[in-house]
């Protein structure tokens, strides 16, 4: 694996504006988890987000240690930003691996949490140059101006179905049809994990571009909304932009409403023309929230053939 090259870029003040919110939608458990740190000052920032699978099988028990395996192994390089870029894609790996390992102890070691799996996805910002680790289907979007993409892949049937219809192998209406379309080709179940997208070559930020990291929970919206609510809501905080996108799902009133949490990231990035610069007085946020709910009901895996393992 080729390690990243740092872009060196002119003396510039990063300033990330983030918000994490969750909510449980039509669901007995919450399964999400999410964790996002952004130290003043520290020119870094990462969001740690993981949506668990199990019901019974604790998939809200998956999650949470998905997350915080993933952060302690990001947390003993942070200190020195230097040594997490030049290895960042074997560092977002090792986390990952760390935290796939931690979901298989417990749940070799527990009869009651057997089967139980999560996704990841996990975003890192140092300065304006981003990078990215995800298993399995939940999003990262990114906002520019009027048009918003999703940058990592979706480890799903649906993509694998897509492609197909790409090669004029099925129809769309076969493809949209398919029971299994949305069943998961990878997660982390503390076996091997088929399909992994780590970015670790930067995309460079611009100033203004937004970042929307989520459980496949927002995607009861379909994309063009998700980026028309955004666009919107733009000019308002990030706290504001999560609770314009859950009011709008709350309004949808959906019986089948999954579980979704958010992070929103805007960037600002103000060069700094005088030779002495001023003292930096933006507000840094450190954040964390884990929540889970007493299980009540059920909530399976449904896995597929594994699939050749990837990278971006």
């Amino acid at each position: 694996m080729s390690r990243a090259e740092p872009i060196m870029l002119q003396e510039a003040e990063y300033l990330y504006d983030t918000a994490l919110v969750s909510a449980i939608g039509r669901r007995d458990v919450q399964e999400d988890a999410v964790a996002g740190h952004f130290p003043a000052g520290s020119g870094l920032g990462y969001v740690v987000l993981a949506d668990g699978m199990g019901g019974h099988a604790a998939g809200d028990v998956a999650s949470r240690i998905v997350v915080q395996a993933f952060c302690e192994e990001l947390a003993r390089f942070e200190s020195d930003p230097l040594v997490l870029e030049s290895n960042v894609g074997a560092i977002l790996r090792g986390a990952m691996t760390r935290a796939n390992g931690q979901v298989g102890r417990h749940a070799t070691g527990e009869p009651a949490l057997r089967g139980m799996g999560s996704t990841l996805v996990a975003p890192l910002i140092l300065h304006n140059r981003l990078y990215w680790i995800s298993v399995g289907d939940s999003p990262l979007y990114l906002l520019r101006g009027m048009r918003m993409s999703r940058l990592n892949q979706e480890h799903s049937k649906a993509r694998h179905l897509d492609r197909m219809v790409s090669k004029g192998l099925i129809s769309q209406l076969q493809a949209d049809s398919d029971p299994d379309r949305y069943c998961l080709t990878s997660g982390l179940l503390g076996g091997t994990v088929p399909e992994i997208d780590c970015r670790d070559r930067p995309i460079e930020l611009q100033d203004g571009d937004i970042l929307i990291v989520a459980s496949d929970g927002l995607l009861s919206l379909d994309e063009a909304r998700i980026a028309a609510l955004v666009y919107g809501c733009r000019d308002q905080s990030s706290a504001e932009i999560n609770s314009r996108l859950l009011q709008v799902i709350h309004d949808a009133d959906d019986p089948d409403q999954d579980n979704v949490t958010l992070c929103v990231v805007k960037i600002r990035i103000g060069i700094e023309e005088a030779p002495t610069p001023a003292p930096r007085t933006a507000p840094g946020r450190r954040t964390t929230i884990q929540l889970h709910a007493p299980r009540k009901g059920p909530r399976t895996i449904r896995r597929l053939p594994s699939a050749p393992e990837t990278e971006g």
